[in-house]
């Protein structure tokens, strides 16, 4: 297998089809459906369940989502290493695999320091396939319409098909089995996942890494973008994690509403995948990053703001096509403003601040719940970060690369 440091960026090869290139990006957009959709996202869905059974707090039901982050942002760190050192092929493998195995072992254990362990496994081996996965589609020239930001804004679209696979087999496992059943579907359906994305690795190209020029390459101008994207990721997380145990608990959602709930927010981020990146490509400077940002502190306000239940599946749609959305706004703007050899660098960097936000933002939230405040007050706290990233992208200065 060919080292990151001596391959060559070949993407932009003319053989490629649309169709070709179409299901290459699926392939690995399987990536972010496991360590997103199914590793993160996902436990929302699960939480209650949880709570219940273990007897958990709000504070110790954001520590395992807090581990998941936290092992997210470690790997992350180490990413750009492991991929000049192993391959990126090798690494996107072992991270989706691991990811899987994780997953499936939460079905086995009912301990909190185990399941603890596993959340932080499974979050260090996503962030391997997530953030090379993304470098992979970044480093691509592509026959399909909207060049790069299509083909980032499909990429991060897969965790919409996480969230839609949940909606339909989560409900289903745990009024069935439990809890436990559920953890080991999604585990079963991760492996499958890491299948099919390691199949369409095999047609995509690896990007070009030269560490000299790494050396002379700095992501200081794009420091307003780095600190909106960590206020997305207090904010997202935060409602990712905590909405549906408002619903449930608050506005008193039956298993249907919840289901019905999870499925329109996954289905929604499947198809705003579509579209965003037509818009992306003709927003300048951090404006990609300041209009997703701003549709999703709206979706997640909306249920504080108006209680009939019309609010909370509108939220699920705004938030739902927006969120995911602000993923691809800062990496299409990364790719733009960063030479090729720099891409798995600054991916990473952006991974880093958003990872940041992430382990920060559970623990907190559920600190707020366990007070007087409520989840009300934790779900208001995901609005507001969400909106100080929009406030902080506007600062963000148009940068453009010769390459682009």
């Amino acid at each position: 297998m060919s080292q990151v440091g001596n391959s060559r960026l070949t993407s932009d090869a003319p053989g490629q089809s649309a169709l070709t290139s179409l299901w290459s990006i699926a392939g690995l957009a399987l990536a972010t459906t496991v360590a997103l959709g199914f590793a993160r996202f996902a436990y929302g869905l699960i939480l209650p369940a949880m709570r219940s059974d273990l007897h958990l707090t709000y504070a110790n039901a954001g520590v395992l989502n807090t581990l998941n982050s936290a092992g997210y942002l470690a790997t992350t760190l180490a990413a750009p290493w492991l991929a000049r050192r192993f391959g990126h092929r090798a690494v996107f493998s072992v991270g989706m695999f691991g990811t899987a195995l994780a997953l499936l072992a939460c079905g086995f254990t009912r301990n909190f320091a185990l399941l603890s362990v596993l959340r932080l496994v499974a979050g260090a081996t996503g962030a391997c396939a997530f953030v090379l996965g993304g470098a992979l589609v970044a480093a691509g020239r592509y026959g399909i319409g909207g060049r790069a930001s299509s083909a980032l804004s499909i990429y991060v679209g897969g965790g919409g098909l996480g969230i839609a696979v949940s909606a339909l087999t989560v409900p289903w496992a745990l009024a069935h089995s439990g809890w436990q059943m559920a953890w080991l579907v999604l585990g079963l359906f991760s492996l499958l996942a890491s299948v099919l994305s390691v199949m369409a690795l095999q047609h995509i190209p690896l990007p070009a890494v030269k560490s000299a020029q790494l050396a002379n390459w700095s992501a200081r101008p794009m420091l307003a973008l780095l600190a909106s994207y960590a206020m997305f990721g207090v904010g997202y997380i935060i409602y990712v994690t905590f909405i549906i145990v408002y619903l449930r608990n608050i506005r008193h959602f039956s298993d249907a509403g919840i289901t019905g709930f999870w499925l329109v927010l996954g289905l929604t981020a499947i198809l705003a995948s579509f579209v965003w990146g037509a818009i992306l490509s003709r927003l300048r400077a951090g404006w990609g990053a300041v209009a997703t940002n701003g549709l999703s502190a709206t979706g997640a306000a909306l249920p504080l703001l108006w209680s009939s239940p019309v609010a909370a599946y509108l939220s699920a749609v705004l938030f739902g096509a927006a969120f995911l959305a602000v993923v691809a706004a800062v990496t299409t703007f990364a790719r733009r403003a960063a030479p090729p050899f720099a891409w798995t660098r600054v991916i990473s960097l952006l991974t880093v601040c958003f990872g940041v936000g992430q382990v920060i933002g559970p623990y907190l939230a559920g600190r707020i719940a366990d007070g007087p405040g409520g989840m009300s007050a934790g779900i208001g706290l995901a609005a507001g970060f969400l909106a100080l990233g929009a406030g902080l992208a506007m600062f963000q200065q148009h940068i453009v690369h010769s390459h682009e």
